[in-house]
C-alpha cells in the first residue's frame, strides 16, 4: 500500500547527519515520490522514497520510519510529534522482523493508487529456513547502506542490508551472492532472501523503476576480515603464502561459479575500446591531481596501448571491488567473500555488466601492496615489501592452479588493470590521505618502469 504518513519536521537535519547521506555539507532538499506501509496493533512502518535535489545530481533515498505511541527502551527517536515517537526503522526490531516476514512469505504489496508508488515484492532464497528474530542492532561504521544484525532463535545471526540510495536495476550484491549460494558453494554466506520495490521514474519509458530494497543473509560472528589478518602477518613477518594461495583458489572458485551461472561473452573491439578509454580517463585525472605522475604518463599510456592489442579473455560477471576487506577468515570454513556491489561510484547499470576477471585479480594484488605499504609507512621497510611480493606470487599461483587460467600469460592486461587500480588509489589518497600517496605511486612507478 502507499504511505501518507507525515514526515518529521527535522528529517532533513537528521538525514544530513547520517553516514549514508551522500551530499555531505549540504542540506537535503527532499521530495517524497512514493513508498509503502504496513502496521499492527503497536506500531506503523512507513518506508518513504525521498528524492534529494540538494546538488546537480539528484539521489533517491530509502528512508524507513516506525511510528509508535509508546517509546522504545534505549533507542533515541528522530522526533516526538503528534503524540507519536518516530524512529529510524533500522533501529526498531519490529522492522527487521517485518522485512524477514516479507521475504519468507514472498509477500507482494500491490499499490492502491499510482502503479509505481508502492509495489513491493519479497523473495525467499530456495531452501532458506525460517528465522525468528529475538533482538536486533544496527551495525556501526557502515557508510553507504545500513546493516541490521539480527539475533535469531536458532543458528547463526542474520544480517539484513537495507540499501539507502536506490537505483534502477538488480543489485549485484543480491544477485551474485544469491547465485553463488544457490550453487551450493560455501565461499559466500548463506542467503536468506531479498525485497524489490518500484517507484516513479520519468526517465524510463514506462515511468517505473525497479530495484532492490533489502537483502538478508547469514551473519558470521567472531571473524576477522582478511585485511586485518594480512596486516597482522605483514607487521609480524608471519609467512602468509599458504593463506594467500588459498585466497587465490577461493577467488578462482567465485569466478568459475559466476562464469557457469551467468552469460560469458567474447570481448569485442568495442568492449576493449571502452575499457581502455576508461583507463586513460583515470590516467588524465590522476596526473592532474598527482603531478609527480606526469613523468610516467607516456610509459603508462604505452602499457594501456599494449593491453589494447593483447589477447583478451572472455567477459563475465565478477566481484568488481575486490580487496582484502571484502573477505572474511572463517574458522573451519576458510575464506568467505562478501560485498559484490562493485565500485560504489559506478552506476548500477554498469556494475551489472560483464567484465574481465583480471580486474578482480589486480584488485587483490593491490590490496596486498596496501597491507605491506601501510606497515612500511610505520617503519616496516624492506621486510614488508618482501612479504607483499611473496603473498602476491602465492595468490596468483593459487588462482592459476584452481582455475587453469594462467593469468601470467596475460601480463600486459594484468599490468594495465593493476596500474588502473593504483591510479584510482592515487586520486583517493591525494584527496583524503596524502600521507599514504607513496603506496599507489610506488606501484605505478614499478609497473611503468617494468613495462617501459
Amino acid at each position: 500500500m502507499t504511505t501518507d504518513a507525515e514526515l518529521p519536521d527535522n528529517l532533513s537535519e537528521w538525514m544530513a547527519s547520517q553516514r549514508w547521506y551522500g551530499s555531505k555539507g549540504s542540506e537535503p532538499e527532499l521530495d517524497r515520490i512514493g513508498g509503502w506501509s504496513t502496521s499492527n496493533a503497536v506500531l506503523e512502518i512507513h518506508t518513504h522514497y525521498l528524492m534529494d535535489r540538494a546538488n546537480s545530481r539528484a539521489t533517491l533515498y530509502q528512508v524507513p520510519l516506525t511510528y509508535r505511541t509508546d517509546p522504545l527502551p534505549s533507542v533515541e527517536p528522530i522526533a516526538h510529534e503528534g503524540g507519536r515517537f518516530i524512529y529510524d526503522a533500522c533501529t526498531d526490531p519490529a522492522y527487521a522482523t517485518t522485512l524477514l516476514d516479507i521475504m519468507h512469505q514472498e509477500a507482494d504489496f500491490a499499490p492502491r493508487t499510482s502503479p509505481a508508488s508502492a509495489a513491493v515484492r519479497g523473495h525467499r532464497q530456495p531452501g532458506a529456513a525460517d528465522v525468528h528474530v529475538t533482538d536486533s542492532a544496527v551495525l556501526k561504521g557502515e557508510q553507504s547502506n545500513t546493516s541490521i544484525i539480527c539475533r535469531v532463535s536458532e543458528g547463526n545471526p542474520v544480517i539484513i542490508k537495507v540499501f539507502r540510495a536506490l537505483h534502477h536495476g538488480d543489485n549485484p550484491d543480491v544477485v551474485l551472492q544469491s547465485a553463488i549460494a544457490e550453487a551450493g558453494s560455501s565461499v559466500v554466506p548463506l542467503s536468506i532472501g531479498s525485497i524489490q520495490g518500484q517507484w516513479p521514474d520519468t526517465g524510463r519509458d514506462n515511468g517505473i523503476a525497479t530495484g532492490h530494497l533489502a537483502f538478508a543473509q547469514e551473519f558470521l560472528p567472531d571473524v576477522e576480515d582478511a585485511w586485518r589478518v594480512a596486516l597482522h602477518a605483514a607487521e609480524t613477518g608471519e609467512d602468509f603464502t599458504d593463506r594467500a594461495r588459498e585466497l587465490g583458489e577461493t577467488t578462482a572458485d567465485v569466478h568459475r561459479i559466476l562464469g557457469e551461472v551467468f552469460e560469458t561473452t567474447p570481448a569485442t573491439g568495442a568492449d576493449i575500446d571502452a575499457i581502455i578509454a576508461s583507463m586513460r580517463s583515470r590516467l588524465d585525472l590522476a596526473t592532474a591531481e598527482v603531478p609527480s605522475l606526469l613523468g610516467y604518463y607516456a610509459s603508462i599510456d604505452s602499457v594501456f596501448e599494449a593491453a589494447r592489442h593483447a589477447p583478451w579473455p572472455s567477459l563475465q560477471r565478477i566481484h568488481g571491488d575486490y580487496h582484502l576487506g571484502q573477505v572474511l577468515a572463517v574458522r573451519g570454513r576458510g575464506w568467505v567473500v562478501l560485498d559484490f556491489e562493485g565500485e560504489p561510484m559506478r552506476p548500477m547499470s554498469e556494475r551489472s555488466q560483464a567484465d574481465i576477471t583480471l580486474r578482480d585479480v589486480a584488485g587483490m594484488l593491490r590490496s596486498f601492496d596496501y597491507a605491506a605499504g601501510s606497515v612500511a609507512l610505520r617503519g616496516g621497510g624492506d621486510s614488508a615489501l618482501a612479504w607483499a611480493s611473496a603473498a602476491r606470487r602465492a595468490f596468483v599461483d593459487g588462482y592459476i592452479a584452481r582455475s587453469g587460467n594462467d593469468v601470467r600469460a596475460h601480463r600486459a592486461l594484468l599490468d594495465a588493470f593493476e596500474i588502473d587500480k593504483a591510479l584510482y588509489e592515487a586520486v583517493y589518497e591525494a584527496r583524503n590521505r596524502p600521507d599514504w600517496i607513496d603506496i599507489p605511486v610506488t606501484a605505478i612507478r614499478r609497473l611503468a618502469e617494468r613495462s617501459g
